[in-house]
């Protein structure tokens, strides 16, 4: 029989846990077991949850009830109980539970005939590497900065810039709407005249993701109309819209366009230690088995900084092995061409260096930040410090004496 796996993360006195997870399992599930007569019993038992186990850590107490423990508890629920959809299954396994006091949502495991209702990325690392021609090393991405109250033409030079220094993508800032002065469809029109004339002059190719908004019921027409003017890839804010609309996103054939899913509004239910989802969990395996290809988070190092563990375990559930396409872990905010070499440490190649500060800022204008981190990621690559790259490359010497 096909199940769903949940991992909670609870506080309560040593050796009380088994009585709680027993309860959620059956709160959730059938409701009640033991009063039932044996004959519903037999009827209700393919809809009964279990308890998988049980695991208390006497080491780690609540930081204000020094009497109460940490605890992970694992609970199993039957796939016959809900739809083969996100919105069902988290309702099922969080739904009144998550207004219950301290108890957090740490992971979800699908099994396999579960996890065969989802799409996941449509295009993932591989195929984007390959529309980029790209294969050997991280991928480096900016960001649209100031443009708002800004015309389409301001908007054309920033862009020309950026893909100048040699960036792979170029994202819309996520509180670009749709607006009189740079509309959806001209912004991606008069991207692509720009990303086209800057690939013929140099040979690079640069990737234009552009913000999909507007009100749900418009959101499927607004993106086929995209593909349709040549867009490059979508920048979508899917934790204000919900996961299934971005599954609907990636699973029609007329759109197929690369997904990006920006992180906004996710920390109003991830930042708590005691309540709310994982961040890992929300922004790293959801995001991905509802099809997005980017995931962007916050970076373990900038001024909004996710704690560094969260973020490593992120970028693991984005690129492990499994059913679905691997999606790109895009840590952001924060990034200045010296953290590359900890950038590549901690999320590998399969990753992309995202910045925004850090390629405007740079002394030589975003032409030059660009050039600083391809700069660092070649001298990283190629096992070489990046003191001792800056001293044959002025854009890297710039950035360092810069930031660091």
């Amino acid at each position: 029989m096909s199940e769903l796996t949940a991992r909670y993360q609870l506080y309560g006195r040593p050796g009380s846990f088994e009585k709680k997870a027993e309860g959620i399992a059956l709160g959730l599930t059938v409701g009640s077991w033991t009063d039932l007569p044996r004959l519903e019993q037999e009827q209700l038992k393919k809809h009964k949850g279990t308890v998988a186990a049980i695991r208390e850590f006497d080491d780690v107490r609540h930081p204000e009830k020094p009497d109460q423990v940490r605890a992970e508890v694992d609970i199993r629920y039957p796939a016959a109980n809900f739809s083969a959809d996100l919105p069902a299954i988290l309702t099922t396994a969080f739904g009144k539970l998550s207004l219950d006091g301290e108890v957090k949502l740490l992971g979800l495991e699908f099994d396999e005939k579960l996890l065969g209702h989802f799409p996941g990325p449509r295009f993932g690392i591989d195929s984007i590497r390959n529309k980029l021609g790209v294969h050997d090393r991280p991928l480096v991405m900016s960001i649209f900065k100031g443009v708002i109250g800004r015309d389409l033409d301001y908007m054309k030079d920033q862009l020309r810039e950026q893909a100048l220094g040699g960036v792979d993508l170029v994202k819309d800032d996520e509180i670009l709407f749709d607006n009189p002065l740079t509309p959806f469809e001209k912004r991606i029109t008069a991207g692509k005249e720009v990303l086209e004339q800057v690939y013929a002059e140099t040979g690079h190719r640069t990737l234009y993701a552009v913000n999909l908004t507007g009100r749900t019921s418009s959101l499927r027409d607004k993106a086929r109309r995209a593909l349709e003017l040549g867009a490059d890839a979508l920048l979508f804010n899917v934790h204000t819209y919900g996961l299934d609309v971005l599954q609907e996103l990636a699973e029609d054939d007329e759109i197929a366009l690369p997904l990006m899913a920006h992180p906004a509004f996710s920390g109003a239910f991830t930042s708590s230690p005691f309540y709310g989802v994982a961040t890992e969990l929300a922004l790293g395996k959801l995001v991905r088995i509802a099809g997005a290809d980017f995931s962007l988070f916050p970076s373990p190092y900038g001024s909004v900084a996710l704690e560094k563990q969260a973020a490593v375990a992120l970028g693991k559930e984005l690129t492990a092995e499994s059913l679905v396409n691997k999606t790109w872990p895009v840590p952001s905010a924060g990034i200045h061409p010296g953290l590359v070499p900890l950038l590549i440490e901690d999320f590998g190649t399969d990753s992309i260096i995202n910045a925004g500060g850090g390629v405007h800022g740079h002394p030589g204008g975003a032409a030059g930040g660009g050039k600083a981190f391809r700069q660092a990621v070649d001298a990283v690559l190629a096992g070489t410090s990046l003191e001792e790259a800056a001293k044959s490359h002025s854009e890297l010497k710039a950035a360092l004496e810069l930031w660091g």
